[in-house]
């Protein structure tokens, strides 16, 4: 044989071998299960989705715990679902838990979302962040506003904290998770627009404004 024919069939060799690998990955992907110690954001969206729906009374951490077991069985015994307490393929889809999407957020807007939620409410109750970064998801959904998160944070006058500097400042780690909580649906805000905070707002304007709920220091309004 010769060099280059040899060349050849090594090259071929290689190509079929990262074929073979891909092939491998991607059906990992698809058997993804979700049990008992595992994290993450697509955890918090199966905790949000039971809560939403009655079946989960615990706190939505995104730590599949004892509790989120149980709710998992429980949703799976009123659905016709094999009951085993783990979120495989058929109870995502039964969810309607699309883990390439929960999983793939791009990491920009969760930093921006991220340094947003820091900046306007660091030192707030973890589900008052959770709502401010809902607020910036509720305006990027609402004709009224831009149709991104960077187009919703930089809006001229939008957020006070990009003129007076806390925009830059250290990101706490509650936010990173906060902001992943929001962007995989959590709304403690009641699908709010706006918030202020009634003992530095002067606005007359934003105190006319249909109160919702009120979190921590914030109101959020509609």
């Amino acid at each position: 044989m010769t060099r280059a024919r040899k060349k050849l069939c090594a090259a071929l060799a290689v190509l079929f071998a990262v074929n073979v690998l891909f092939i491998c990955l991607a059906q990992d992907a698809d058997a993804v299960t979700y049990q008992k110690g595992s994290t993450g954001s697509t955890v918090t969206t199966i905790q949000t989705k039971l809560s939403r729906w009655g079946y989960y009374s615990g706190k939505v951490d995104g730590i599949y715990g004892s509790k989120t077991v149980e709710a998992v069985k429980y949703f799976q015994r009123k659905n016709g679902l094999s009951v085993d307490g783990k979120c495989g393929p058929k109870t995502l889809a039964a969810l309607g838990v699309n883990v390439s999407t929960t999983s793939q957020s791009t990491s920009g807007d969760v930093d921006l979302l991220a340094r947003l939620i820091s900046a306007e409410s660091r030192g707030e109750p973890y589900s008052g962040q959770v709502a401010v970064g809902a607020v910036v998801l509720n305006r990027v959904e609402s004709p009224a506003f831009p149709g991104t998160i960077s187009g919703v944070i930089y809006q001229s006058g939008a957020f006070s904290c990009i003129n007076d500097g806390q925009f830059w400042k250290p990101v706490a780690d509650s936010a990173y998770r906060a902001a992943r909580e929001a962007i995989n649906g959590s709304d403690p805000s009641g699908g709010a627009l706006y918030y202020y905070n009634p003992r530095t707002a002067t606005s007359k304007w934003i105190l006319s404004r249909r109160i919702l709920t009120t979190i921590g220091n914030h109101r959020f309004c509609a």
